[in-house]
C-alpha cells in the first residue's frame, strides 16, 4: 500500500512539473514575440510586468494540475461506486440464471417485516423432480440448459415486487406478496407445477421434469429469513414423501413429524450397526401339497424404547437416507447364517429395493455374502419390483445377469400393482413371477381380481414362469389357487413371518410330516 502510495505522488509531481514548464515555456515565448508589451505599458516600473506574466502562468500551471487531479478523483470514484455496485449485483446473483441467491433473497425477507404495501407473503421453495437424470443421461450442459430455463419460467411468473431466487442445485424459491387469502396462493402454485411440467426442447431430445413446492406464509410461519424458509422446506419435504409434482402449505405438526423423522433416522442408523434389526422367515410352500420349500426373509426391529417398529415406517426412511443397501446386506448375512442349519433343499428368498440397483456392484457384493457365510447361491432368490426395472433397464439386467450366472434365482415382485411391462418379462429371463397379496385378499368379493390373477397365472405358464401367490389367509382360496395352475404359495393360512428359533420349530414339523408320509428326500426336493 505505501509503495502504491507513494507511486501515485510522485505520478502528480511529475505532471505538475510537467505543466509548470509548460508554463514556463509559453512565458518565454510570448516574452520572445513581445506579447506582454502592452502590458508593459500599463505597469509602472518596467520588466515588472513580464515577471506577472510569468507568476499568472504558474499560477495557472497549479490550478489546472489541481483540476485535472480532481477530475481524475472523480472518475476514480465513479468507477469504484461501479465496481462497487457490480460486486454487489454479483454477489446477490445467481451466476448461471441471473436470478437473486439465497442472499439476496433473505436480505427480501427480512425487509419484508416493514413494508406497508404488502402486509402478507409467501415464501415458496421449489425442488425440481427428475432433474438427476438429465444430468446422468444428457450431460451437464443439459442439466445447466434445464435450470436457465426454469429460471426463465419463473421469472416471467413472478408478480411485480415479488422476487425469484435459485438457492442452488435445482432448488429454486419465489418470494411474492398476496392479499391474505389461501386459495390464490393455491392456484398460484398450481401454476408454478403447471409451468415447470411443460417439457424442455434440448437439442434433439426432449425433457420432462416437474417440480413439488412447499409453502409457507409471512410472517404466520416465520417472521425472519430463517423460520420462514425452514417452514417452507419441511412442508416441501412432505410433499416429496406423497408423492412429488405437488405442493404443501406447512402446518405446526409437520415439525413434530420432522423431529420424529431425525430422531428414528438416528436410531435406524444405531440399529442397522448393532444388528439390532433381525431376519424373520414366512413359510414358501408348494400348491397343492403345502410342502416347505423355504421362507422369505422380511424384517423386524424391535426397538428396547419405542417397541416393534413396522417396516412401512423405516423401509421408506432406510431407502430415503441411503440406509438400505447396509439394511439389506445385514439381514442377508444373518439369514444366510441361519438357513446354513436348514436342510439343504430349504431355500432362502430375500427382497432388494430398487435404490439398491444405483449400486453397480450390487451382484458383487451379494455373491461375497454368500462366499463369506458359505451359503450356496442356489438356495437363494433374489425378488425385485417393478419400478427396479423402470430405473435403469440396463443395470439391472446386468445385475441380475450376473447373479443368475452363478445360480441365483430371480423372482418379479408384486406384478400386477406396477407397470407389469410383458417387455420386463421377455427381456429380463424371471424365474419365477409373485402375484401381489392385493389381489389374493380381494378373491372372495372382487371377480375382477380372480380374472387378474387367473390371467398371470396363465401367462406364467406360457412363458414357462413359475407363480407364486401371496398373502393366502384361508383353505379355499389356496385350493382355487392350485386349482389355477399357481405353484406356490405363501399367507398366513401356512404361517406368520417368525424368528430363527420359530423357523426351526417349523422345519422339525414338517420334517417329521415328510417323514410320516414316507416321501424320500429327492422326491421332496423335486416338489
Amino acid at each position: 500500500m505505501r509503495a502504491k502510495g507513494a507511486k501515485a505522488i510522485k505520478g502528480e509531481l511529475y505532471e505538475l512539473a510537467c505543466l509548470l514548464g509548460i508554463a514556463a515555456c509559453v512565458w518565454l515565448i510570448g516574452d520572445t514575440l513581445d506579447v506582454f508589451t502592452m502590458m508593459q505599458a500599463a505597469m509602472v516600473r518596467d520588466g515588472l510586468s513580464g515577471i506577472l506574466c510569468l507568476g499568472f502562468l504558474m499560477s495557472f500551471a497549479f490550478a489546472a494540475a489541481s483540476a485535472l487531479k480532481s477530475v481524475r478523483l472523480r472518475g476514480e470514484m465513479k468507477a469504484r461506486a461501479q465496481a462497487e455496485l457490480a460486486a454487489q449485483s454479483i454477489a446477490r446473483r445467481d451466476v448461471l440464471t441471473g436470478l437473486a441467491n439465497r442472499r439476496l433473497l433473505i436480505e427480501t425477507i427480512d425487509s419484508a417485516a416493514g413494508h406497508p404495501n404488502h402486509p402478507f407473503y409467501a415464501a415458496l421453495l421449489i425442488d425440481l423432480d427428475r432433474f438427476k437424470p438429465v444430468n446422468d443421461i444428457y450431460g451437464h450442459a443439459a442439466g445447466d440448459a434445464v435450470l436457465m430455463e426454469v429460471a426463465e419460467r419463473l421469472a416471467a411468473l413472478v408478480p411485480k415486487d415479488g422476487l425469484a431466487a435459485r438457492l442452488g442445485g435445482d432448488e429454486f424459491a419465489l418470494f411474492v406478496p398476496h392479499d391474505g387469502r389461501t386459495a390464490d396462493i393455491m392456484r398460484f402454485a398450481q401454476q408454478v407445477i403447471v409451468a415447470l411440467s411443460q417439457p424442455i426442447t434440448w437439442q434433439h431430445a426432449t425433457i420432462d421434469i416437474s417440480a413439488t413446492i412447499g409453502v409457507a406464509l409471512f410472517p404466520i410461519d416465520g417472521s425472519d429469513a430463517e423460520s420462514l424458509m425452514r417452514s417452507a422446506d419441511i412442508a416441501m419435504y412432505r410433499g416429496k414423501r406423497e408423492g412429488r409434482s405437488t405442493f404443501r402449505f406447512f402446518e405446526s405438526t409437520m415439525d413434530e413429524e420432522l423431529k420424529e423423522r431425525v430422531s428414528l433416522e438416528l436410531a435406524l442408523r444405531s440399529a442397522i450397526a448393532s444388528g439390532e434389526i433381525r431376519p424373520h422367515y414366512q413359510p414358501l410352500v408348494s400348491l397343492p401339497e403345502h410342502d416347505l420349500l423355504g421362507f422369505e426373509v422380511l424384517a423386524r426391529w424391535y426397538h428396547p424404547d419405542r417397541g416393534i417398529v413396522s417396516p412401512t415406517v423405516f423401509i421408506p426412511i432406510a431407502e430415503d437416507t441411503g440406509l438400505i443397501a447396509d439394511l439389506c446386506h445385514s439381514l442377508l448375512r444373518q439369514a444366510c447364517n441361519d438357513a446354513r442349519q436348514w436342510p439343504d433343499h430349504l431355500r432362502l428368498s430375500v427382497n432388494i429395493s430398487p435404490c439398491q440397483f444405483k449400486d453397480r456392484l450390487l451382484a458383487a457384493r451379494v455373491l461375497a455374502i454368500l462366499r463369506e457365510t458359505n451359503f450356496s447361491p442356489r438356495r437363494l432368490e433374489i425378488e425385485v419390483t417393478e419400478s427396479a426395472l423402470v430405473n435403469d433397464m440396463d443395470i439391472v439386467r446386468t445385475t441380475l445377469g450376473v447373479l443368475q450366472g452363478a445360480g441365483v434365482s430371480i423372482a418379479l415382485d408384486d406384478f400386477g400393482t406396477g407397470y407389469s411391462s410383458l417387455y420386463h418379462l421377455r427381456e429380463m429371463k424371471f424365474d419365477k413371477i409373485k402375484i401381489d397379496r392385493s389381489f389374493v385378499q380381494s378373491l372372495d368379493d372382487n371377480e375382477e381380481s380372480a380374472k387378474i390373477i387367473s390371467a398371470i397365472i396363465g401367462l406364467g405358464s406360457s412363458l414357462g414362469i413359475m407363480t407364486t401367490a401371496e398373502g393366502i389367509e384361508n383353505l379355499t382360496n389356496s385350493t382355487w389357487l392350485a386349482q389355477k395352475g399357481c405353484t406356490f404359495g405363501q399367507g398366513y393360512l401356512f404361517g406368520p413371518p417368525v424368528p430363527a428359533a420359530g423357523a426351526g420349530r417349523i422345519i422339525e414339523e414338517a420334517e417329521a410330516l415328510r417323514a410320516a408320509a414316507n416321501l424320500p428326500v429327492d422326491e421332496a426336493r423335486a416338489a
